[in-house]
């Protein structure tokens, strides 16, 4: 039986709380982390990554030889540095003879291991060889737009997994609404073949077209590289089926004789019983009763009056 500990003093329980599954997901942080052996050109591609990622990254730089995502028991310290760091994206490079500039992209589910993807990378080009107007590069922790092109993303499986990893990775908080000063980069995945995709990076320029709508303009900030597929693999049934759960939301309690109209808005509506005026017991000294019993006395006296003068008459 494992023993559970309970947070000693505020801190950790807030933290504790961060880290606590929601209703609502906030942005999924991501783990970059490095094997045994790389290459000049796979630590450039793991800086560019972090440097993209600032405030939303965590990494790691020391070297890690027992970290195999695609081999039996070769994923427990990476599930023990996901828990560790709560991060549920992550970026492992490795290089080889066999496979160089290897990179491994990956998603966790309860800090296991869900789904992977492996890619080479190839033609690497860093933020540093462009050249552009300094005052256009985009902002940290700005929302990104992200556009695929091609149909291999529509139509080879391991594109159609490396687009779903690659917007996990790449897209941030997810939010509702986004305000449009605020864009100012683009993400370009183009399908060049069935397993290569060209990767780069642009800065939004908005200029003036004569509308509301602005006319933007792509400014290639870096980095860039084409990544080619070499493995993947599938969460199963099992698993997609539980990870893909949605918690039911509380539903709202319906309140009595009120309705919504589009145009009126909020409609209620309000029962009075019988008031029985009737059967009411009216106060003796009030005025009305006075004034009723003062004019039924002059119509009294006025009648007798002319009873009399008429048999006087006679």
């Amino acid at each position: 039986m494992m023993k559970v500990k309970t947070p000693k003093n505020g801190r950790v329980k807030r933290e504790l709380e961060k880290r606590a599954p929601k209703l609502v997901e906030t942005g999924k942080k991501t783990l970059i982390l490095q094997g045994t052996k790389t290459s000049g050109t796979l630590n450039g591609v793991l800086s560019e990554i972090y440097r993209l990622k600032k405030g939303g990254a965590v990494r790691f730089t020391r070297k890690n030889d027992n970290i195999r995502p695609f081999e039996s028991g070769g994923e427990t310290s990476l599930e023990f540095f996901s828990l560790k760091t709560d991060c549920s994206i992550f970026v492992y490079g490795s290089h080889s003879k066999k496979r160089p500039n290897n990179l491994v992209i990956g998603r966790m589910y309860d800090h296991h291991i869900y789904d992977l993807v492996e890619v080479g990378v190839e033609n690497f080009k860093s933020i540093e060889s462009f050249t552009y107007d300094k005052k256009l590069a985009p902002r940290m922790g700005s929302k990104p737009f992200i556009a695929f092109v091609g149909e291999g993303f529509e139509n080879v499986d391991e594109l159609k997994h490396l687009k779903e990893v690659l917007l996990d990775l790449l897209r941030g908080e997810v939010v509702e609404n986004v305000n449009l000063a605020g864009l100012d980069r683009a993400y370009i995945c183009t399908a060049i073949s069935s397993n290569r995709v060209y990767l780069s990076h642009c800065a939004l320029r908005l200029k003036k077209s004569g509308s509301v709508v602005p006319r933007m303009e792509l400014v290639e900030v870096g980095p860039s590289m084409d990544l080619v597929v070499r493995r993947h693999r599938l969460p199963n049934e099992g698993l997609r089926k539980e990870a893909m759960k949605k918690a039911k939301d509380q539903p709202k309690k319906k309140v009595k004789n009120v309705s919504s109209d589009a145009v009126q808005g909020t409609i209620g509506k309000i029962y009075i019983p019988d008031q029985k005026i009737g059967d009411m017991a009216l106060p003796n000294k009030a005025k009305g009763v006075k004034r009723e019993r003062r004019e039924a006395k002059k119509k009294e006296a006025n009648e007798r009056a002319s009873k009399k003068q008429k048999e006087e008459s006679e």
